[in-house]
């Protein structure tokens, strides 16, 4: 059976071409020559609880620091550097092999180093730490945002809750089907890291959707001291999601479901037609879909009137 230091050589260790990593994977701790300021984020993903049992193991590479890069997306940061803790119940090269191509697929396209971790022997669960270049003055935090300012959204947002439902019922889908796309989006999130690069001059507050609009808008606004109101007919809906789902689920999905790995964000007024030059430049949709208030819940209104969510997001415990 191959051991511990092989399966490091073979499947995580990567020449990096990045200078500012002096001492990478093979050694007690890493050594990178940090200039400036730094943001860091870790995230950890358990079998049975954010993904389902029997993922292939490339696309749970892939997802697994896709979700971590959208965490420095919504700070304006530059991926630079990851570490890697998993926990596996054998040593499967198969399975190795497989998740260390889709780890490093996205990690290669946004010029991310794994610089160090560790593996050990148990229920599958996958922890990464990503580390990213972030300037004075221009990093993008929840605690910006004013009464006044608008709330935008980037992409389209439910599809993912819709995926991971087909999932989890088992329902077939064919390539190139609505279905197929809403679990392409579950598995392989893009993180909006060119959007929050573009936006770090111009947002006032943002975060990334893990646990629905509702909910991560609600953290903006718990951070910034103020309120928001949500108009529910302009939150963007994709054509996949509005063909699998009735409108009210698809409605649900979007603004309580999470793990779209969107950009929520604010700006003032003024800002919008700098906002929409600067994400076109990134090939980025944004949708404006409502506006801080005075007080501190996020309401939701729908053609001017009250509406309740069905649901608030996701609860981690």
């Amino acid at each position: 059976m191959i051991g511990e230091f092989e399966i490091i050589e073979r499947y995580f260790t990567r020449p990096s071409r990045d200078p500012d990593v002096l001492i990478g994977v093979g050694d007690d701790a890493a050594v990178l020559a940090v200039h400036g300021l730094v943001a860091v984020t870790v995230d950890t993903l358990v079998a049975g609880v954010h993904f389902p049992d029997g993922i292939a193991p490339a696309l749970l590479g892939y997802r697994a620091l896709a979700v971590n890069l959208s965490d420095l997306a919504a700070m304006g940061a530059e991926p630079r550097w990851a570490t890697l803790a998993l926990t596996f119940p054998k040593a499967d090269e198969l399975w190795l092999e497989g998740f260390s191509r889709g780890l490093f697929e996205l990690a290669e396209r946004h010029g991310v180093s794994l610089v160090g971790g560790n593996l050990a022997r148990g229920p599958l669960s996958v922890t990464i730490q990503v580390m990213g270049r972030v300037e004075h003055g221009r990093i993008l935090t929840r605690a910006g945002g004013n009464v006044g300012d608008d709330v935008y959204v980037t992409g389209t947002l439910g599809d993912s809750a819709a995926g991971i439902a087909l999932i989890k019922e088992r329902v077939e889908t064919s390539h190139g089907s609505p279905g197929a796309a809403l679990k392409e989006r579950f598995y392989r999130p893009v993180p909006r890291i060119a959007a929050g690069l573009a936006l770090r001059s111009l947002a006032s507050a943002a975060i990334d959707v893990s646990d629905g609009l509702i909910a991560d808008l609600g953290h903006i606004c718990e951070r910034s001291g103020c309120g928001a109101l949500v108009d529910v007919e302009h939150v963007p809906l994709s054509a996949e999601l509005l063909s699998t789902c009735p409108p009210q689920i698809a409605l649900a999905h979007a603004l309580g479901g999470g793990d779209d790995y969107e950009l929520c964000f604010t700006a003032p007024a003024s800002r919008a037609g700098e906002i929409e030059r600067a994400l076109e430049g990134t090939g980025t949709p944004a949708t404006r879909v409502g506006q801080l208030v005075p007080g501190q819940e996020v309401v939701c209104r729908r053609d001017g009137e009250p509406y309740k969510p069905p649901l608030s997001g996701y609860r981690h415990f």
